[in-house]
């Protein structure tokens, strides 16, 4: 078996830990990274080995300290699964162990699945990404589950709202949110779930825009951190990953549980593509938010340009606040409230040529796309208009091209209007 619970005796950097941690070559016929290990079912060393090891997947054992314990089926584990899970945990501050899930919303589904029977509650942070918003009108709320919006600005209500809410399993945060970058104090969220008896709902934080380099959630409490790892985990455009990383060991092995009976574990081709990326996730996220805070405060005042949603041009004092208090930078990501409605948005996407009109983000390539008609065009009108979501919107994710270019496209494009 190829990964390797074995602690380095002494304390390692994430930088470092992120290519030393959970592999020995030595198991691996010496190969120096990993290998990608195809395989549906694995041999078992001995009938007790395969007892323990249902045992353990069974929840009725936990695994000691050092235990290698035999793999059995790949819809539970598999090497490279176990590999990068013990790779990506140094890269999120004050996490133990991770799950890897075949895509973002395999793993926000999985843990709402996990964590609210149904019956019970949980609150969720508006705007949101349109495919969790479909995930809870069209899923979870059909089988019997309360969604309580609260706006991720509205601090005091949101607060209120976890005090009030009842039999409130968990509380769903994005921030900064998608598409409008409004962000939600942390700390105040998780202040008011733990200020409840009995017990206390989980808080769990979308940190896809922000992390794992320039947002810290369990730091501030969270209970649970949430990736799109199809972003800037992967960073290239050319995989679906999703990864839940947290801090109590328990509730994350309780999560691959549900994982096992869902089947939406990641496959070992795509561990491997993941876990090839994670030496480069701080590199590229730096250079790509140094190129989105320059070309954004470029454009900033530009005529055709209602409002530009960027971190480091907030101007409402609680948001700047919340920026100061949660993040190290700003990010890659911005959006453009343009003069002229949709038909501005439309003619200024098909002007770019440098950066692609597509969804999605995170990737080394600019991409460009229009929320409303794109990413979160299930949402009903109401809902648009109450996340801000307007027809004059475009979501822009910076790569790592020249920003030059991309300003003098960007520039152009505008001007065109």
């Amino acid at each position: 078996m190829p990964v390797s619970r074995k602690k380095t005796p002494y304390f390692v950097r994430p930088p470092t830990a992120v290519l030393t941690r959970g592999f020995d070559p030595r198991l691996s016929v010496g190969s120096a990274r990993p290998a990608v290990f195809r395989s549906s079912t694995y041999v078992f060393s001995s009938p007790e080995a395969a007892e323990r090891a249902f045992a353990i997947a069974l929840g009725r054992s936990r695994p000691s300290d050092g235990e290698n314990v035999d793999l059995i089926y790949s819809r539970l584990s598999h090497p490279n699964a176990e590999i990068v899970e013990d790779q990506i945990v140094p890269l999120e501050r004050g996490a133990e162990e991770a799950a890897v899930f075949n895509s973002g919303m395999a793993a926000i589904s999985t843990v709402l699945l996990s964590s609210c029977p149904p019956g019970s509650s949980f609150i969720y942070t508006t705007p949101v990404y349109g495919g969790t918003q479909h995930l809870i009108h069209q899923l979870l709320e059909p089988l019997g589950l309360r969604g309580v919006p609260v706006s991720a600005t509205a601090t005091n209500e949101l607060a209120r709202a976890v005090r009030e809410t009842p039999n409130l399993k968990l509380v769903f945060v994005e921030t900064p949110a998608n598409p409008t970058l409004a962000m939600c104090d942390l700390a105040s969220v998780v202040k008011a779930a733990r200020s409840l008896s009995g017990h206390a709902p989980l808080v769990v934080v979308d940190n896809t825009f922000m992390g794992p380099t320039f947002q810290h959630p369990l730091v501030h409490g969270a209970d649970l951190v949430v990736y799109s790892a199809t972003k800037y985990l992967a960073g290239h455009s050319d995989i679906l990953a999703g990864v839940v990383i947290g801090k109590d060991a328990e509730l994350v092995a309780s999560l691959r549980g549900m994982r096992a009976v869902l089947g939406n574990i990641l496959q070992p081709d795509e561990c491997w593509i993941l876990n090839s990326r994670l030496p480069t996730v701080e590199l590229r996220m730096t250079r790509q938010s140094k190129n989105a805070q320059r070309i954004a405060e470029a454009l900033a005042g530009h005529p055709r340009i209602k409002e530009l949603y960027y971190p480091s041009l907030f101007t409402d004092p609680e948001q700047v606040r919340i920026r100061d208090a949660q993040c190290d930078f700003p990010g890659a990501v911005f959006a453009l409230e343009l003069d002229g409605g949709k038909r501005a948005a439309f003619d200024f996407l098909r002007r770019l040529t440098i950066a692609k009109n597509a969804v999605s983000l995170g990737g080394v390539e600019t991409l460009a796309c229009h929320p409303a008609t794109t990413t979160h065009s299930e949402m009903s009108n109401e809902e648009l208009a109450a996340a801000g979501v307007t027809d004059a919107l475009v979501r822009i994710s910076i790569g790592i091209e020249d920003p030059r270019d991309l300003l003098t496209e960007f520039r152009a494009a505008l001007d065109a209007l």
